[in-house]
C-alpha cells in the first residue's frame, strides 16, 4: 500500500499528526518504508500549529483529572476511577513517571522495566499502545520520540504517591 499526503496543504490537523505518528511507528518496526526527505516534510507539517482548527471555548476546555499512581498498593486512578493495568503496564508507567523529561530507548525500557533485554523491542511498542488505550485519548501520557524511544509527555499530569 502506498500512502500519499499533500504536505503543501493548510495547517495540520490532529488526524494528520496522528497519521504521521502511525507511519513513523510502522517504519520503525520495519513494516514500512518512509523516505528520509518525505519524513522530514511530514514531521514539519505535523508539528505546525493547528491554525485551521476552531478554538474550543474556555469554559468547555476542562483538563482531565491527573493520573495518580498509588505505589504502595500498585493502583492507578484517574478521578474516582481505578484504571486496571497489568503488572508490566503499571511498571512502565511508574518508571516513566519517576523519570520525567528523560527519553528511553526500547532496549533501556526492556532492561529497566522488564528486567531483561532478551525480548523483541516491539514488545515495548505493544505495551505503550495498550497503556495509551487504557488511559484514554484525553490523557496524553507517553510521547514517542521518533527514532529513539519513549518518554513521559510534557503535558502528562501524573502524581506518584509513595505512601498510598
Amino acid at each position: 500500500m502506498t500512502i500519499t499526503l499533500d504536505l503543501a496543504a493548510a495547517a495540520s490537523s490532529p488526524g494528520l499528526a496522528r497519521l504521521v505518528e502511525v507511519l513513523d511507528e510502522l517504519a520503525a518496526s520495519g513494516a514500512g518504508v518512509l523516505r528520509p526527505d518525505d519524513h522530514e516534510r511530514a514531521r514539519a507539517v505535523a508539528d505546525l500549529p493547528h491554525a485551521a482548527m476552531p478554538a474550543a471555548p474556555q469554559a468547555a476546555a476542562e483538563e482531565p483529572d491527573p493520573v495518580r499512581i498509588l505505589a504502595g498498593t500498585r493502583v492507578v486512578r484517574r478521578g474516582g476511577e481505578q484504571i486496571p493495568l497489568t503488572r508490566i503496564e503499571y511498571d512502565l508507567l511508574l518508571f516513566l513517571a519517576e523519570h520525567p523529561r528523560q527519553v528511553f530507548t526500547r532496549l533501556q525500557l526492556l532492561t529497566n522495566v522488564w528486567g531483561y533485554e532478551h525480548a523483541v523491542a516491539r514488545t515495548v511498542d505493544v505495551h505503550v499502545r495498550r497503556l495509551r488505550a487504557k488511559l484514554g485519548a484525553d490523557t496524553p501520557l507517553v510521547t514517542t520520540v521518533y527514532g529513539v524511544g519513549y518518554r513521559l509527555a510534557d503535558e502528562a499530569r501524573v502524581l506518584v504517591d509513595r505512601d498510598a
